[in-house]
């Protein structure tokens, strides 16, 4: 946005005096308008709903490949906490990507839910975005790796 207050310094420089010939509307006024919007998009954990499921899950053991640089945002559509380090990420096309967090960042706070702040083109990306937790933390997605069923 160029700067506007030069411009409207030598407007009103340049402007006649106010004298009582002035009507009501025959003068400058200035006002500014700021809006900011803040959109957080929640991302439940995925439970099984019973324990065979839960146990299944526990046993599956995965290959990672390499993942995408961003994910859209909508396409997410829950989480699971499998490691100290990271998310796995349920997508709606059915993979399964594994967000990987900094060292100094533990996945433990995010047992009761996590948060993605909203951007502008709807993607969560890696080197770029963060998931919160509920308690406020927030830890930096370091990248997204690819999950497959190992064989």
């Amino acid at each position: 946005m160029p700067n506007l207050v030069l411009p409207l310094i030598v407007l009103l420089a340049l402007a006649p005096a106010a004298s009582a010939e002035m009507g009501p509307f025959d003068r400058v006024e200035l006002a500014q308008l700021s809006i900011h919007q803040r959109i957080v998009i929640r991302i439940p954990r995925v439970f099984g709903r019973r324990a065979e499921e839960r146990s299944e899950f526990a046993e599956q053991r995965w290959v990672t490949k390499k993942g995408p640089k961003c994910v859209p945002m909508g396409a997410i559509e829950g989480a699971v906490i499998t490691g100290s380090d990271s998310v796995d990420l349920l997508v709606a096309d059915g993979t399964r990507l594994r967000a990987e967090f900094d060292d100094d960042c533990p996945a433990l706070d995010f047992y009761s839910g996590l948060y993605v702040k909203g951007t502008s083109d709807g993607m969560v990306c890696a080197d770029r975005d963060s998931i919160r937790s509920r308690s406020g933390s927030a830890c930096k997605i370091e990248r997204f790796r690819r999950l497959v069923a190992k064989r």
